[in-house]
């Protein structure tokens, strides 16, 4: 900020963006926990508090008894009041959400498929739209304020390792992921990658809670990551920070998996799903989908268990290099895999990495994600209410052109009534 000034008006703009993220984290609040949290006046707090009231954003939700003085009046996020539509493209199933502004899932849809055939896709995203759209038109003043996608880069990439057709990386190089779904005029969109939408699920609705600085760990059919630092996601210059599937790793001990010269092996090799599907297959164990293992199969526990060894092991290995190289305070462990077979995972890891002794960094807790499959999704859905709600020093700027907060909420939710459609210029960066 250096150079640069802000005024008053400006200040109170971002006062409310935190005031509402930390409604948000704290589920419910009072005006004196917003005091606290936002280090802001009491004074200052209830004008923005009741400003959001007054516009629908938030409401009361009772009061809390039990302490000196009169009772607290708690506040919450209107749930009703807007939505946010995440589509996740993976590379084998199109998983969409449509998400309250609380954050709560109010209906979901998935295709699955063999490839992500880029025509399948679409037709599969624009279902999803078609139906949320449809039971957003039925609750009244309600509307979609934007819709995110999660997708890997690389879509149509590592054919070799997952059977795709030759040409369906440079057929989803040629599609703008930006517009290529048929979104409600003008409709904000935001594109990131899947496993950094996965860590913004985390922060937004699960760890961010309790940690800051995190690493987000995603094993889904290829392993990704998410890094979460100061409270906020950074993806770096090239939207690729935190890509884990790269990270030199030792060689794996299956016999399913082909033997390289190499010195080393990629973490995308041994910390993969679909590592755990051939090592499976080899064993004569044939499954198309990782819930086929919930209820597990008699033959398929070994292998299972040879698997789950051997990418503890090489996540060890990831999570040392990073912290050797990032200050963290948790390693967020998620997965697609089935919620018990998640946790077996997950207790290796733990136990794994306790028994080394790295010596020169600090250890990180190792916790489990909250969200699974739908992790990614989820985060896309967040990235609408992220552009609206996230603290943003931007918002103190002279001389940059910012929409007013409660202003743009407003323009957004109220677009339905009024006819008008919004547009990315109103989302406060």
């Amino acid at each position: 900020m250096s150079g640069k000034g802000s005024n008053s008006v400006k200040v109170r703009h971002y006062n409310e963006r935190f005031v509402l993220d930390a409604i948000r984290r704290l589920k419910e609040a009072s005006k004196s926990d917003l005091a606290r949290a936002a280090s802001l006046t009491p004074a200052a707090v209830a004008a923005i508090v009741d400003g959001l009231e007054s516009s629908g954003f938030v409401k009361q939700v009772g009061k809390r008894f039990g302490q000196r003085g009169s009772p607290s009046t708690l506040y919450r996020l209107t749930p009703e009041r807007i939505y946010s539509v995440g589509i996740k493209i993976g590379r084998r199933a199109l998983e969409a959400v449509l998400v309250d502004f609380a954050g709560e899932i109010r209906a979901r849809e998935s295709h699955e498929y063999r490839f992500p055939d880029p025509d399948l896709v679409l037709k599969a995203g624009n279902m999803a739209l078609a139906t949320f759209e449809k039971l957003v038109d039925g609750l009244g003043d309600a509307s979609i304020v934007g819709v995110g996608i999660a997708s890997p880069y690389f879509l149509g990439g590592w054919s070799e390792e997952l059977g795709f057709p030759d040409d369906l990386g440079s057929r989803w190089e040629a599609i703008d992921l930006a517009t290529c779904f048929a979104t409600p005029a003008k409709t904000p969109v935001f594109v990131e990658n899947d496993a950094t939408s996965a860590a913004l699920a985390e922060l937004v609705q699960g760890a961010g809670v309790r940690f800051r600085d995190f690493m987000h760990i995603s094993i889904d059919t290829f392993v990704g990551g998410g890094l979460v630092q100061g409270g906020k996601v950074h993806t770096g210059p090239h939207g690729n920070s935190a890509a884990l599937g790269p990270l030199p790793v030792s060689p794996s001990s299956l016999d399913s998996v082909a033997a390289k010269p190499a010195r080393y092996q990629s973490l995308l090799h041994r910390a993969s799903i679909y590592v755990l599907v051939n090592h499976l297959r080899s064993r004569g164990v044939v499954i198309n989908r990782v819930r086929e293992l919930d209820p597990l199969p008699p033959e398929a526990r070994a292998p299972l268990f040879e698997w789950i060894d051997d990418c503890a092991s090489a996540l060890v290995e990831a999570i040392i290099a990073i912290t050797s190289i990032i200050d963290i305070e948790a390693i967020v462990l998620d997965s697609i895999l089935p919620r018990p077979i998640h946790l077996e995972l997950l207790a290796r890891v733990q136990t794994q990495f306790n028994q080394t002794s790295a010596i020169g960094i600090v250890a990180p807790e190792i916790v489990p994600g909250q969200f699974g499959a739908e992790a990614s999704s989820i985060g896309a859905a967040m990235l609408p209410f992220s552009a609206l709600l996230a603290p943003d020093s931007g918002v103190l700027m002279i001389g940059k052109d910012r929409t007013k907060l409660l202003s743009a909420l407003s323009t957004l939710a109220g677009a339905k009534g009024n006819g008008s459609n919004p547009t990315p210029d109103n989302l406060p960066a």
